[in-house]
């Protein structure tokens, strides 16, 4: 069942210098996300808020090139399950379309189905380009049983 995101909340994206990554953090860790190298260079990171500035969640891109990977997605646990996670992910891809990308890529232990839903297709690790697997992400941070999905753009 594919989601409609056009029935997705709307949402205001506020993108977080690297000294306001806090809150970043704690979510992540609460959702056992990975947050070691959040404040590496080349991390995008935004925060997700309501219009009305209720923040319901957070998440980052890493570009590279025609291929963007989509990481560190949390939603807040109190707005789950109401389409945040969906606008969120339409957010973060219409952001990498802006900077030129033609791919997103993900990496999950526990999400498959979703992105799944969102138009994402599972990849062998093997095929996934260099740039990708060449990702703290890829290669350290998520272990080898993860599901890695892509959507193209174009």
């Amino acid at each position: 069942m594919a989601v409609d995101v056009r029935d997705a909340p709307k949402l205001l994206a506020r993108p977080l210098r690297d000294g306001e990554r806090g809150a970043l953090t704690a979510a992540l860790a609460k959702a056992k996300l990975p947050t070691e190298d959040i404040d590496a260079p080349g991390r995008l990171f935004w925060r997700f808020e309501t219009v009305d500035e209720v923040p319901v969640g957070f998440g980052g891109l890493e570009l590279h090139g025609k291929d963007a990977l989509l990481r560190s997605l949390v939603t807040l646990p109190p707005v789950r399950r109401r389409g945040i996670g969906a606008a969120i992910v339409t957010a973060l891809e219409f952001e990498a379309g802006l900077h030129g990308c033609r791919s997103a890529w993900v990496i999950t232990t526990s999400a498959a189905g979703f992105f799944e839903r969102l138009g994402y297709a599972k990849h062998e690790r093997g095929t996934v380009p260099s740039a990708i697997s060449a990702t703290a992400e890829f290669a350290l941070l998520c272990p080898a049983s993860a599901e890695v999905l892509m959507k193209s753009f174009a």
